[in-house]
């Protein structure tokens, strides 16, 4: 194995001061439009909160990466101090890293593209679940707005991200809207950062490495006074922090973390049901979430190129949070409403363990442990899904001799995808919160997904007797929403995180 795919990507020490370090374009964005804030709780007419709605309102603008160009804020609310704030973060912000390699990126579109629904199974039967492991950042996901309440909205609101990020010029062309969207998750994680450290984060560490040799320095109590019901801004301003001990919230060993499980843990979950790329179609999307990572404020030297990098950094920050559990523990909590939701969009009883299964299977005994996904399944589902899944990969490996791009277990998870898809992603009732005009591009590249070119058509005879007949567009557009805004904001605490 060669040097370049074992070095570690950053030393134990770096890695571990990457707690006290955030995103000091964002949160120097949000400290210049909130202002400082008043002692205590803050009252319900409290500037800063009139100001955060007007940004939210102001994201609706930022619906292309075009749009964000040049960009003015006007309208309601807007004040001199938060316009220039905002216009200046845009024009530091949008520029892809010098490093950044066009035809990298665009053959990872492509392979998101190609493995369609069986790519939202994964996101959420592994990068997900794997998300949810770091208790300090399950932490952040669970008061950020009772996650395990609202999860639909959650997985929502991460896919409004993804889909315009991996979707044809989403980061390369200024009709896309991947660099548009990944930048307001970025100001969303400044303004959690501003309100749990009631401030600027950057002075929060400067204050706490004044006090090192002060008993209790680096902790911020429960504050008193919070409403009956909270908006999800009072919740997480209210809730107290233990600095020393956590870091700072949405930092950067955690950002990374979540980068990793939308790359690494993507393609390690394509190994493991036995449909694995080859080594530079694995690099070139690596290397696309990288890009994605640099316009989210992440720090180069936390970014893997390979997949034995990968594999060893995620090992080590899933052992150092392991390491430091926080009580009560919320990942339990998170883990099964995710599986709870993906197994109601299931239409069969008997195959609605199915996606707790897959869980177990992509992320390991580990990740099941820590999200509470250990307890039984009726007999007749485990052996049904074993079963299949075991007959299907030695069907795999045998027709892969002759049909190279032949695979059941595609087919079986295409199933499962369509499903969930359609119930949780992209019911018309509940769009995803995206521009009309982006919502019809996604839901022309679900069309597209509607057969699997790389099968025989008796296969996808047999997939649409089990999802549905004709295409799998819904003609989102039609009832499409505005633009995604921060109005929640714990909604793309993950997103990454």
């Amino acid at each position: 194995m060669s040097h370049k795919n074992t070095e570690p990507a950053i030393s134990d020490a770096a890695l571990a001061s990457m707690q006290q370090h955030a995103d000091p374009l964002a949160d120097d964005t949000m400290a210049d439009i909130l202002g400082p804030w008043p002692p205590g709780m803050p009252s319900v007419d409290a500037p800063q909160w009139e100001r955060i709605a007007t940004v939210n309102r102001l994201f609706g603008e930022w619906t292309t990466n075009a749009s964000i160009d040049g960009w003015k804020a006007s309208g309601e609310g807007v004040t001199p101090e938060l316009a220039q704030a905002l216009q200046d973060y845009l024009a530091k912000g949008q520029a892809l890293p010098d490093w950044a390699d066009a035809r990298k990126i665009e053959r990872a579109e492509k392979i998101f593209f190609d493995h369609g629904a069986l790519s939202c199974i994964l996101l959420f039967c592994a990068s997900l679940p794997e998300c949810y492991v770091i208790p300090d950042l399950s932490s952040v996901l669970h008061t950020a707005g009772q996650l395990e309440q609202h999860t639909e909205y959650r997985i929502r609101s991460t896919a409004a991200m993804i889909f315009p990020v991996m979707m044809h010029g989403g980061l390369t062309r200024s009709d896309g809207a991947g660099v548009a969207q990944i930048l307001k998750v970025r100001l969303i994680h400044a303004t959690i950062r501003n309100l749990i450290m009631r401030g600027k984060p950057e002075s929060a560490v400067k204050d706490l490495l004044a006090q090192l040799n002060i008993v209790g320095a680096g902790k911020l109590g429960a504050l008193p006074g919070l409403p009956s019901r909270p908006t999800m801004y009072q919740a997480l301003f209210a809730r107290g922090w233990d600095l020393a001990n956590d870091g700072l919230p949405c930092n950067q060993e955690e950002l990374a973390y979540t980068l990793l499980t939308f790359g690494y843990v993507f393609l390690r979950s394509m190994r493991r049901l036995g449909i694995g790329l080859a080594q530079h179609d694995e690099e070139a999307y690596l290397h696309a979430w990288n890009v994605v990572g640099h316009v989210l404020g992440i720090e180069r030297g936390l970014m893997v190129e390979t997949m034995d990098q990968g594999k060893e950094l995620m090992a080590r920050m899933q052992a150092r949070g392991r390491a430091e559990p926080v009580s009560p523990d919320p990942r339990p909590g998170l883990g099964q409403a995710l599986m709870a939701t993906m197994a109601n969009s299931i239409p069969w009883d008997i195959a609605k363990p199915f996606p707790q299964l897959m869980t177990r299977f992509l992320c390991g005994k580990a990740t099941a442990s820590d999200l509470g996904l250990t307890q039984p399944v009726p007999w007749s589902s485990a052996l049904l899904f074993w079963g299949v899944l075991l007959v299907a990969r030695v069907i795999d490996r045998v027709l892969r001799l002759v049909l190279p791009r032949f695979s059941i277990v595609r087919t079986l998870t295409r199933i499962l995808g369509y499903h969930f898809m359609s119930r949780v992603l992209m019911s018309q009732t509940r769009p995803l919160q995206l521009p009309s005009e982006l919502l019809n591009q996604v839901d022309g590249v679900v069309h597209s997904w509607s057969d699997d070119p790389h099968v025989p058509k008796w296969i996808n005879r047999i997939e649409d007797r089990l999802t549905t007949r004709g295409t799998w567009s819904l003609k989102l557009a039609t009832s499409a929403r505005p633009a995604a805004t921060a109005s929640q904001p714990a909604a793309t605490a993950q997103e990454p995180a």
